[in-house]
């Protein structure tokens, strides 16, 4: 059985009108015992009020949410057993650390030296050993996540849930932290549910990525499934990927504005198809060996690879990826190649 099951639920901002708008759509979702699930999507994709469901913050309008099998309709908050953590952390600025980490555990009546115990353990998880007598303003944005975090743990929730928990922190850190994150959930077994907008943050965190769009979920998958085969125009180009194209498909080719491109073995055949071409299988070729040629309007230094902007006379811009060494100029002509194992033909109509 699912730790955490939504059954249709519905969320409707404007009341019951047709002109109401649905932050939540019927969304079913499941979340397994241990799972580390992210929830992702543009603003008013409706993952944070999915979140405030969850946690009993926002009503439904319809459905229902089950934790450990349990109805929680009429349940208030602070009796569904869950953790959450906020994007601003929330810290209560009065108390030291030591006393935001142990506010829960004070709340469910445990005694002080249980208390005591449970902050030193936590504190040491998150990486503060001995910062429980520090002023909450004398955190850096990091520490003040870690304490945040204790706080949310600190009541051994049955599931933690995270609202775009490292948001406000910079990237260095981020990436630092995600890692450290994934580590204590998994030595700790916690359930989580996490939403976010930042891509690199869920796929890093998760074990299952969710993504929304107009409040209903578009794909559900391993963070692999979803990069590997995202399932239609909307997800892959949510996802960065922004080399899609119109397709008639015949046999294992398909014909695009960029010309003939190789599709896996198996692809639905005719017209109406699209197609998304990954930049790691588009590569550069003399321009007097190719069919298809194309103007370098741009290059973009990506950290691991150069990002080079391809235009076609006629067609979609095209992004190619390659070394730095090999990368050609702005204003050079080139031809390109297709390899198919970065081929994906998708599925559904674009996005509006």
């Amino acid at each position: 059985m699912a730790l955490l099951t939504l059954d249709d639920a519905t969320v409707r901002f404007g009341g019951p009108s047709r002109t109401a708008h649905a932050a939540l759509d019927r969304v079913d979702l499941e979340v397994a015992e241990h799972e580390i699930v992210c929830v992702l999507g543009p603003s008013g994709s409706g993952k944070s009020t999915l979140l405030r469901v969850v946690a009993g913050l926002q009503g439904l309008d319809g459905g229902r949410v089950f934790l450990d099998g349990r109805d929680q309709s009429g349940v208030p908050a602070h009796r569904r057993g869950v953790g959450l953590m906020f994007q601003d952390h929330q810290l209560f600025p009065q108390r030291d650390v030591g006393g935001n980490v142990a506010f829960g555990l004070r709340m469910h009546g445990a005694v002080r030296s249980e208390q005591q115990d449970r902050v030193r353990e936590l504190l040491a998880l998150v990486g503060l050993p001995g910062a429980d007598g520090r002023a909450v303003a004398s955190l850096s944005g990091g520490e003040q996540q870690r304490v945040a975090l204790a706080r949310a743990l600190a009541p051994r929730p049955r599931l933690l849930m995270l609202d775009e928990p490292l948001g406000q922190l910079d990237r260095s850190l981020r990436e630092r932290l995600v890692v450290e994150l994934r580590e204590l959930f998994g030595a700790l077994g916690t359930t989580v549910l996490a939403v976010t907008h930042d891509q690199g943050e869920a796929f890093a965190l998760a074990d299952r990525v969710v993504v929304m769009r107009d409040g209903r979920i578009a794909q559900s998958g391993t963070p692999l499934e979803v990069w590997q085969h995202p399932a239609d125009e909307f997800v892959a180009r949510f996802l960065g990927f922004d080399n899609v194209a119109d397709a008639t498909i015949v046999g294992e080719a398909a014909d695009t504005p960029w010309g003939k491109v190789p599709v896996p073995a198996g692809s639905p055949q005719g017209r109406g198809a699209k197609i998304l071409v990954r930049p790691a299988g588009v590569r550069l070729v003399p321009a007097a060996e190719a069919r298809s040629t194309c103007t370098v309007t741009a290059r973009t230094f990506r950290g691991t690879h150069v990002a080079v902007h391809l235009q076609a006379t006629g067609a979609p811009r095209l992004e190619a990826a390659c070394a730095l060494r090999d990368a050609p100029e702005p204003g050079d002509e080139v031809g390109v190649a297709f390899d198919a194992g970065e081929i994906v033909v998708l599925d559904g109509a674009a996005p509006a």
